[in-house]
This record gives C-alpha cells, sequence and structure tokens, in this order.
C-alpha cells in the first residue's frame, strides 16, 4: 500500500466519519481514486490494483463533476445518483453523498464519498415505467410515452407534418372467429408491419385496441404522406398467416395537415398534439364510413358528416318498426338465352328525415350495432313470401338471391331461422341461395358446418364479389358452394390485367363445376367479351337495374308470353 493510501486510511477525521461496513472512496483532487474499501471494490467486482491510481470518471456511466463540489460551501455535502459500470460490464446505481476536505489553507484536498446500493429500486423503476410508457402486447410506445417524446424532442405542433390515425376494420369479426390468442397475433403482426415504415424523426405508437398512430415529423410535403398512408394501407391488407390460418383484414387510415394555428402561446404544448389527433381520428372513422381499406384527409366539412351519422345511428334504430325498409330486385340473366333466371334482392331504406340512405351508408352501421341480425330476418322472410306469390301466379325463376352479413351469418341461430321461414312461407328451399362473401369465410371450419346445414334444406350458395379479398383458394375445393360472382370492379376494367383476372375465375370456377355470375355489365362490349369466355350468367345495368316486385313481375309476364 502506497504511503498516499496510507496517509488517508489512518486520516482520524476520515475515520471516525466513515462506518467500515459501509461502501465508500476517496478521490483526490486530480480525480484520481485513491482508495475504496472492501464493500465498495466487491460490489464493483474489482481488485484494488484495478482501481486505485486511476481516474474515477472512467467507472462512471456520466461523469462526476469535480467543480460543482469546489463551489459547495466548506461544510456541505454533495449528494447525487450516479452509475457506476462493474468489471462485468453491468451496470449499478447508487446513491452517493460527497463530503469534501480542505486543508489548512482552505484548498479542496480530498473527497469522501459514501455509496448506498439503489440497482434493485432502479430496475423496479424501470419495470413499472415500462409498464406505464410501453404497450405491453406490441412493445411499441403507448400514449403516456407520446408526452416524453414531444418533451425530449422539444416538439409543438408546428414541427408535425400529419398525422396518420390508422384502424383495423372489423377487427372484432376476428376477434369473435378465432378467439383473443389469434386475434392478438394479428395485432402483434400488424404492429411488426407498422415498423416498416417508422424512421428515427417519426413516433409510432398504439393507441388503444386495433388502433395505431404515426406521428409524421420528417420532411414529407402533403403528397408524400398521402403516399405513406398508401402504402400502409396495402401493405396491412396482405393476408397474416398464423399457424395453418390466413387471415385477411383491411386498415382505414385518417390524416390530419395540422395548422399552426391549431397551437396558441396560451395553451399547453401538448393541446395542438391532442387536438390533431382528434382531428385525424374523425377522418378515419369517415374512412371506415365508406367502406374502409382506405385513407380520408380531414376537412372541417366532416363534422357534419359525422353529425349526419350520429343522427342516422339513431333512426336505425327504430326503422325496421316503421317499416321504413324495402326490397328491391335486381335481374340476373342467362347470357346465352338472354332470359332472366333469377333475382338479387337488395335492401333500400327510405328514411322519414333523410329520404332515401344510400346502403353503403346505413348497412355497415346496422353490422356494427347488430340490428343486421333482425334486419336480415326480416328480409329473408319477404323474400321468400315474395318468391312463393310469383310462383302462385304461374311466374317462375330458377332461384332467388339473398345476401348475408358475416355477423349474421355466424349467428348461432342463423340457419334455424333460416328453415323456420321456409317452412313458413312454404317455399321449397331449392329456390333460394344465400350469398356470402369471402371475408365471411375466414374460419374455414366454421363456415363449412354453416354452408353444409343450408345445404342440407336444398338451398345454393354462393360467393359474391369474388377476387377483391385474400381467402386461399385452396377453400373453394373445400366448400360446397354453387356460385361465383365476379366482382363488378373487374368488370368495369376490362383492359388486358383485367381480361386475365376475369377468364381465370371464369376458367377456374368451371373447372371445379360451378355457376359463374359476373355484375356489373354495363355496356354491348363488356357483354360480348363475357359471352366469348362462355360466362354463365350476368346483371347489371346493361340489362336493368335494381326495380320494384311489380317490375319483376312484368319481366317474367313478357318472358313467358
Amino acid at each position: 500500500m502506497n504511503e498516499k493510501r496510507k496517509h488517508y486510511l489512518t486520516d482520524s477525521k476520515v475515520q471516525s466519519a466513515i462506518d467500515q461496513t459501509t461502501m465508500f472512496s476517496i478521490i483526490d483532487v486530480n480525480g484520481d481514486l485513491i482508495y475504496a474499501n472492501d464493500s465498495f471494490c466487491k460490489r464493483l467486482n474489482y481488485s484494488e490494483e484495478d482501481l486505485f491510481d486511476k481516474p474515477f470518471n472512467r467507472l462512471l456511466k456520466s461523469p462526476f463533476h469535480f467543480h460543482i463540489v469546489e463551489e459547495h460551501e466548506k461544510e456541505a455535502i454533495w449528494k447525487e445518483e450516479i452509475q457506476i459500470q462493474t468489471k462485468d460490464d453491468t451496470t449499478c446505481w447508487f446513491d452517493a453523498a460527497t463530503v469534501p476536505y480542505y486543508d489548512q489553507f482552505g484548498n479542496l484536498e480530498k473527497m469522501v464519498t459514501t455509496y448506498y446500493d439503489i440497482t434493485a429500486r432502479k430496475h423496479h423503476e424501470q419495470y413499472i415505467e415500462g409498464i406505464a410508457y410501453t404497450d405491453y402486447l406490441t412493445k411499441l410506445p403507448n400514449q403516456n410515452q407520446l408526452y416524453h417524446w414531444v418533451d425530449n424532442q422539444q416538439i409543438n405542433i408546428n414541427d408535425v407534418k400529419a398525422i396518420l390515425y390508422i384502424s383495423l376494420d372489423r377487427f372484432k369479426q376476428i376477434n369473435e372467429t378465432f378467439g383473443k390468442r389469434i386475434a392478438d397475433k394479428v395485432i402483434t403482426m400488424v404492429a411488426e408491419r407498422l415498423q416498416n415504415f417508422q424512421t428515427k424523426e417519426n413516433f409510432l405508437f398504439r393507441k388503444d385496441g386495433d388502433e395505431f398512430v404515426v406521428i409524421v415529423k420528417e420532411e414529407l410535403d402533403q403528397e408524400e404522406c398521402m403516399a405513406k398512408a398508401e402504402n400502409i394501407v396495402n401493405k396491412l391488407r396482405i393476408p397474416y398467416k398464423i399457424q395453418d390460418r390466413q387471415i385477411s383484414l383491411t386498415v382505414s387510415i385518417g390524416i390530419n395537415f395540422p395548422y399552426k394555428s391549431t397551437y396558441t402561446n396560451g395553451h399547453s404544448k401538448y393541446d395542438g398534439i391532442e387536438t390533431s389527433l382528434k382531428q385525424a381520428r374523425k377522418a378515419m372513422v369517415l374512412a371506415k364510413k365508406n367502406g374502409g381499406n382506405r385513407y380520408c384527409i380531414h376537412t372541417n366539412q366532416q363534422k357534419k358528416t359525422l353529425e349526419r351519422g350520429y343522427l342516422i345511428d339513431l333512426e336505425l334504430k327504430d326503422a325496421l318498426a316503421r317499416e321504413e325498409f324495402s326490397i328491391m330486385y335486381q335481374p340476373i340473366i342467362n347470357l346465352k338465352s338472354h332470359k332472366v333466371v333469377g333475382a338479387e334482392a337488395l335492401l333500400r331504406w327510405n328514411n322519414r328525415e333523410f329520404g332515401f340512405v344510400s346502403p353503403s351508408e346505413f348497412i355497415p352501421k346496422l353490422e356494427e350495432s347488430g340490428m343486421i341480425v333482425p334486419v336480415g330476418k326480416w328480409i329473408l322472410e319477404n323474400v321468400c313470401r315474395r318468391m312463393k306469390s310469383w310462383q302462385e301466379k304461374g311466374l317462375l325463376m330458377q332461384r332467388i338471391s339473398v345476401n348475408v352479413s358475416p355477423i349474421q351469418f355466424k349467428d348461432k341461430y342463423f340457419v334455424q331461422d333460416v328453415k323456420g321461414i321456409l317452412n313458413k312461407t312454404m317455399l321449397d328451399a331449392s329456390y333460394l341461395e344465400i350469398e356470402i362473401t369471402e371475408g365471411t369465410i375466414l374460419n374455414l371450419e366454421s363456415s363449412m358446418m354453416t354452408i353444409l346445414e343450408l345445404k342440407s334444406l336444398g338451398m345454393h350458395v354462393s360467393i359474391d364479389d369474388f377476387g377483391t379479398g385474400y381467402s386461399s383458394l385452396s377453400y373453394l375445393k373445400q366448400l360446397p358452394i354453387d356460385t361465383l360472382k365476379i366482382d363488378k370492379s373487374f368488370i368495369d376494367d376490362l383492359d388486358r390485367d383485367g381480361e386475365i383476372i376475369t377468364n381465370t375465375i371464369i376458367n377456374m370456377g368451371k373447372n371445379l363445376h360451378f355457376r359463374i355470375i359476373a355484375e356489373g355489365i354495363e355496356s354491348e362490349k363488356q357483354l360480348e367479351y363475357l359471352k366469348s369466355q362462355q360466362c354463365h350468367e350476368g346483371q347489371g345495368y346493361f340489362f336493368s337495374k335494381p326495380v320494384q316486385p311489380n317490375e319483376i313481375m312484368t319481366m317474367l309476364l313478357q318472358q313467358s308470353s
């Protein structure tokens, strides 16, 4: 032991100030560690030779500012929480109290520091902070951490280029169909995809449930922000493969481009962010109302749109009791004979306050509220009664088609209700066709069971809007369906790619012995092309728009004569 160290150990003033069981060290005026007791050395896993006469700062994760100690009054004790690196590269936290010692001339001679180990407490605090500021499922930041980000980045609303508010469409169906474990896995996979769009300037966090937010701070103009939103929409709708399942979903995104006037000096620095978040969410809600799978930009006009949506919700509650619903029918035509072989039943709503409301506006609301189940049952009974009355008049069609919502299809009483309606109306089940979309068949096992039950009654089942979803084509070989309806979007755009897709669907369907129907035929050119491909049937404005029941009767009478 060198003389300088021995001197400090025999210094009565130091010895009286330090309990030898306490961790402590002595640092000289040059910042070198000239003594550390055994307790301190063992805690850091260093030997005496590793430590002594070496700069104390090399152990610290943040520098020890000696000038701060020097500027204190002579009797003052400097206290601070410090981090020290151990020999095995772990970090210890200490509550350190430093006492300065001066010589007879008042010059700083040495500093004696005692240490209280608070590592366990710090780890617990970090754990608690992780719970408070990190989403437990995706490990993304949560909204609490947003405020830390705003503080650390010194951000106000003027620094934000855009806010993208992202929500999964109809995620509740995935939860109900597959259960919480699979639904949670989907959420984590969505979060992983979203992180591919993350940059160091932007902030991504999980807002709540199936909602995420991206705060765009990088230098992008409005067109580039919209392109980012479009890319997110496209990337998130690619199917998610989980175990032996392939799950498809879409997203709606609301975009808000903040205005500088949103932020004022008289408000909290968080107010502008909060206001912009609310505006982005309103735009997201509107994107959902427009069918989802898209983005929508916030405008002041949206407030009126959302107010209308709220009022429509209220009006829908009693629409069935007020007998405001009606059913129109669009003929289905045999493309070879040009004869009416069937009709699709379509729900319409003429409200006392709003007049005629678009199905794209009110049907999603019926589904969200669950009212689609009683309304769907009402549609089935009315359609069956109508078909039976036509038959009693000698007006025959091969079948009548009814669209069934995924909510209604999965209702545990659905098949029982259908059977009861057929018995009540005395309609032969072979004249009724149930139309479901690809999205309805998320769970192949339960869908198969329901379809087999319907088929056992003698009914037909068709897949509507085929080609727009991401469902695996393999299910077509497994499901006992009768008809594929090619979505209108492919018929609208019969360019080279559209023709290839349409041809593929027609040929595949015919090979599997399905009836093929093309929706949305509006021109002679489209009709001739489909006939050349030997598509079986079609419907669209070229033949007839949806009409009242008596007009269907007229068509059938003219056809029979």
